[in-house]
């Protein structure tokens, strides 16, 4: 991979000849005085001014954020190393990909170089603590002159970025709207404070679908490649002030060593720092729920690079809070070394803290600049050696295989005195032929290379969005010019492979291996401990991406891709008939192109039965276009664009089609805004759908006909069932703009709406938690994981019976039914402690089209009590009067990452609107 090269700076000066200017001056008031906080067209006013004052700073915009600003980052460091920025930034990209460098090589180039530290702050806009903190560091990292800050300076080139621009915008000007100062908070926001995604911008990392996400991904794995990312926070535990690493089990087996305790390191010379200084309150591990487990993050995803990462979570806001007394928070220990009193605490105390800690890090890096560059190369190398050797990842499931290989030799250790010792226990030793018997089992190797299959791929534009998010982290993925075979295949021209033997290795197999999350309780028989997020999401699996997994070697090397692949390669138009368009549902483009269709009033119908085209046989639910109107045009282009095969025919296939219209979708919102439906937006923009955000309020005063044909309520709208709903601010403490946003989805109100719309011929389409409209609305299903008391009121079954905490399993697909049109009949699924759903056999107007059908269905993540889930359907189509009510209970636009499963809700919202007055079918079991 080339080096890339960063946005044009905005602003260098050539010389500190005149002063500084304070951020003051610019914000007529103190960054850190209670009751302001500054927005970020005053900060970028501010950051534009000192770039032109300050010798040690260069200001680059990485990009535009997601409503258009551009997303600056101050490079600060000494005006010497300021003016050999390409110079640094080679050394740093050179020790962190380890390709053709011996570590002789590596040592000298770790003597010359800098470390390179990237510190962000606002990426969660409410948590305004640290993005105030970066204005006043910046100040002091340009203005200080003393011995600590000039040898920073010196040893270091710092990457201070305001992780989400739009986000500091709406909730600082949200905050001082009120002239009343007692009257200000942050917490009553009327949206997402980004654009789409809210709290998951920093759940994105990995799949790099947000233009922010973006942006970071660029700077930290394809340009500056710094050895340490401090990733900044504000939830805080209560009673303590703030969460410094290490963190606590699991990690991620995936990851190399030296990543982990090179995070603890820095993390407890930041413990240090506080100490000295008499800052009490820093807690780790147990102290808070976070791990280095899931890949998504800004920061876990640098583990996966072999990037030391930090995380802080600090209490703190413009208005004067109170730290609580907590018993238990009054103890130390290894996880709190000095607990802080109850008191009250200003904006300015969280400020100083962060301040400290960002320079407990810089202080690490400048003393240590050698190490920390040379261990960069280090991890990189090995992670080298290892992916192009065989090598083994032992997981929990390897262990069980030990225990379990073990217990059949019936050997088992004599015991010690010691043994009542945690960590002496001789009754656990196995006998060491194990060791190459199973955990070196060469059945288990870890792969050489993944090889994806250019003509094999039931939907290519979506492989090429994998890819994609590949290519934004940084992964080597190359692309074979001409066909080629190895281990006994023939691989078309076109096919991409993405090789083990590279540094970032880790990311590479989190992308394409299952996860295998330690069985995580609390003790045995206890409660499971909840993960820090989600337990697997292997990307390859959610986008059902067809490849092979070379254990024995790679192939020859072929060309890098120089870049993120802006189009998907060409379709082809086949065929000579005049009459219309045949194409395949299996790609989620064809939505694309059906939207447009629509849109310019041409026709297009779903062909109900399989059909041979072109020499091809296409499923059921291929697209039928006649070739009239502006069709033609339309079709012509998205085979060119939008990488979808056509064949052109004299006149329609024979058997039954679905013609489909134009829709009104309306999707259902909250005040505050939902994650899972912002997601849901940014699916429907991407794919054209067109759609309405709809509030309860409209919701709730019915006629709702009138204006929608489909109405979609996301896995999150209905809030928490058995718990009260989210507290909201009254009426007149908003601006009117915002007041049409209040209100709650009820029973009381909303459902009778919802039953005379769906009633009417309505679609009402329900995803993820929010299916248990469907029972409410009267379908005769009921939640699977539930048991029935002598009355009938069922209750969920409790954790220590059935977990499945954010996983990839197994589910069966009906691909006749229209709902799974373009589906595959087994598809990996996202599932997070969803409802699933059972019916009587025969039950009137209920159909199951996707649903679990094997004890284990688990394929990445952890499954606890996943018996409970075979047989129970996890996609519905159920009738209620003349229109539909469809259960979409697998999270069918996770974060928007199971694209092989957009179709559910896809095909939902176009065929619902043709089947306004037809019954469904009753299911046969």
């Amino acid at each position: 991979m080339t080096m890339g090269s960063l946005a044009m700076p905005v602003s260098v000066a050539t010389a500190q000849s005149r002063s500084i200017t304070d951020p003051a001056a610019v914000f007529k008031a103190k960054p850190g005085s209670d009751y302001f906080l500054a927005n970020y067209k005053q900060v970028s006013e501010w950051l534009e001014r000192v770039a032109q004052e300050s010798d040690r700073m260069k200001l680059v915009s990485i990009g535009k954020t997601a409503e258009g600003r551009e997303q600056y980052i101050a490079i600060i460091s000494s005006p010497e190393n300021i003016r050999q920025l390409d110079k640094y930034r080679g050394i740093s990209q050179q020790l962190a990909f380890a390709k053709g460098l011996n570590d002789a090589q590596a040592k000298a180039l770790s003597e010359q170089g800098k470390a390179v530290v990237l510190i962000d702050a606002g990426l969660h806009a409410t948590e305004v603590v640290n993005a105030q903190s970066h204005v006043q560091l910046i100040h002091e990292m340009l203005t200080r002159n003393d011995a600590e800050t000039t040898r920073i300076l010196n040893d270091t080139i710092g990457l201070y970025v305001f992780a989400n621009p739009d986000g500091l915008d709406l909730v600082a000007n949200w905050y001082m709207r009120p002239a009343d100062k007692l009257k200000r908070n942050t917490n009553t926001i009327p949206v997402l404070y980004q654009k789409y995604v809210g709290h998951d911008n920093n759940r994105d990392s990995y799949a790099s679908h947000q233009p922010e996400t973006t942006n970071m991904n660029r700077l930290a794995y394809r340009e500056w490649y710094p050895q340490i990312l401090y990733n900044q926070h504000q939830t805080g535990p209560v009673g303590t002030v703030v969460f410094i690493p290490p963190f606590r089990d699991p990690y991620n087996f995936n990851n190399e060593p030296l990543v982990i305790a090179g995070t603890d390191a820095v993390g407890t010379a930041m413990h240090e720092r506080l100490l000295a200084q008499g800052k009490a309150g820093s807690v780790s591990r147990s102290g808070a729920p976070y791990s280095t487990w899931f890949n998504g993050g800004i920061r876990t995803i640098g583990y996966f690079h072999n990037q030391i990462g930090i995380l802080t979570e600090i209490i703190g806001s413009p208005t004067p809070m109170e730290i609580p007394l907590v018993p238990a928070k009054q103890q130390a220990g290894q996880d709190a070394y000095m607990p802080i009193a109850p008191q009250k605490w200003h904006f300015q105390q969280s400020i100083d803290y962060v301040k400290e800690m960002s320079r407990a890090i810089l202080d690490y890096a400048s003393r240590n600049r050698e190490t920390v560059l040379y261990n960069r190369y280090v991890m990189g190398r090995n992670q080298i050696k290892l992916g192009s050797e065989d090598s083994w990842i032992v997981t929990p499931k390897r262990i069980d295989a030990v225990k379990t290989a073990a217990e059949a030799m019936k050997k088992q250790g004599e015991g010690s005195a010691l043994d009542d010792l945690a960590g002496y226990d001789t009754r656990a030793i196995v006998p060491s032929s194990l060791y190459k018997d199973v955990l070196q089992d060469p059945k288990y190797r870890a792969p050489r290379a993944f090889v994806i299959p250019a003509d094999k791929q039931a939907d290519l534009p979506t492989t090429v969005a994998f890819l994609n998010s590949l290519i934004k982290t940084g992964v080597e993925v190359e692309q074979a010019p001409t066909a080629f075979s190895y281990g006994g295949k023939r691989y078309a021209a076109g096919s991409y492979v993405v090789r083990a033997d590279q540094a970032f290795r880790p990311h590479v197999l989190d992308m394409f291996e299952p996860q295998d999350h330690p069985q995580d309780f609390a003790y045995p028989g206890g409660p499971p401990i909840r993960p820090y997020d989600i337990t697997g999401y292997t990307l390859a699996y959610q986008m059902n991406v067809t490849f092979d997994r070379l254990q024995d070697g790679a192939p020859a090397h072929f060309p890098v891709v120089a870049d993120v692949i802006s189009t998907p390669p060409a379709g082809k138009l086949t065929g000579s008939g005049a009459g219309g368009y045949v194409v395949s549902h299996a790609t989620n483009n064809s939505f694309i192109l059906t939207n447009r269709l629509l849109k310019a009033g041409a026709e297009v119908h779903w062909l109900k039965q399989g059909v041979t085209v072109g020499g091809e046989q296409l499923a059921p639910g291929a697209l039928w276009i006649p070739a009239r109107g502006a069709a033609s045009g339309i079709v012509q282009s998205a085979v060119q664009s939008l990488g979808i095969d056509a064949v052109a025919v004299a006149a329609k296939p024979a058997g039954e089609t679905i013609k489909l219209k134009p829709v009104r979708i309306g999707l259902v919102d909250h005040y505050g805004g939902s994650m899972a439906s912002g997601w849901n937006r940014w699916i429907f923009e991407k794919y054209e759908f067109p759609y309405t955000v709809v509030y309860p309020q409209e919701l709730d005063k019915g006629g709702l006909n009138a204006k929608y044909d489909v109405l979609v309520f996301q896995s999150d709208v209905l809030g928490r069932e058995g718990r009260p709903p989210q507290k909201q601010p009254a009426p007149a403490d908003l601006p009117a703009e915002w007041r049409m946003a209040l209100g709650h989805v009820t029973p009381e109100k909303t459902l009778p709406q919802l039953a005379s719309f769906a009633k009417a011929g309505g679609t009402v389409i329900a995803v993820g938690n929010a299916t248990r409209l469907g029972p409410e609305l009267g379908l005769p299903v009921y939640n699977a994981l539930t048991t029935a008391d002598a009355s009938g009121r069922r209750t969920p079954l409790p954790s220590t019976k059935f977990y499945v905490p954010g996983s990839v399993l197994e589910a069966k697909v009906d691909p006749t039914d229209p709902l799974a049109y373009g589906v595959p009949a087994t598809l990996d699924v996202f599932y997070n402690n969803n409802p699933t759903y059972a019916f009587a056999p025969g039950a009137p107007g209920v159909r199951r089209v996707a649903w679990f059908a094997s004890d284990d269905p688990l394929r990445s993540g952890w499954a606890w009590g996943q018996k409970a889930l075979n047989s129970t359907a996890t996609v519905i189509d159920g009738t209620l009067g003349k229109g539909h009510v469809y259960l979409l209970a697998n999270e069918v636009t996770q974060r928007g990452q199971p694209y092989a499963s957009f179709k559910f809700l896809f095909n939902a919202a176009l065929y619902g609107p043709t089947q306004a007055g037809v019954s469904t079918a009753a299911a046969d079991d």
